[in-house]
């Protein structure tokens, strides 16, 4: 991995990893501020625009823990790129841990990210 690519890798971690802590914390705002007004999520329940990512928060946070292990990045262009990783977490008033594993495409925006695409697949056994 180059340097270029390191740095990449390690700049979408971080804004991966917000989304995340939004979904611990309930917080709609910093998930919000994460997603692009035409982000699109493929889940395995279906689409989810912004709107509804968001939304999930209403009641308060989502996730009790997670872990974002074994990610990649690829640059598709100058300012898009995608994030894949492997999560487990563990969902608010659950026990079970969950693992899925996940690709959101980024955009640049201004200094930092924005995510444009997300699309999340369950972990078989």
């Amino acid at each position: 991995m180059t340097a270029s690519e390191t740095d990449l890798l390690t700049e979408l971690h971080t804004c991966e990893t917000r989304v995340w802590d939004a979904l611990v914390r309930g917080d709609m705002q910093a998930d919000s501020a994460a997603l692009d007004a035409g982000f699109l999520g493929v889940y395995p329940d279906g689409f989810a625009g912004k709107d509804a990512h968001v939304a999930q928060l209403a009641d308060g946070p989502t996730i009790a823990r997670f872990d974002l292990s074994d990610a990649r990045v690829k640059a598709l262009g100058r300012d898009f790129a995608v994030f894949s990783y492997r999560a487990d977490y563990v969902r608010t008033g659950q026990t079970a841990p969950e693992t899925m594993y996940v690709s959101s495409i980024w955009q640049r925006h201004g200094a930092g990210w924005i995510n444009v695409f997300s699309q999340d697949t369950p972990a078989r056994g």
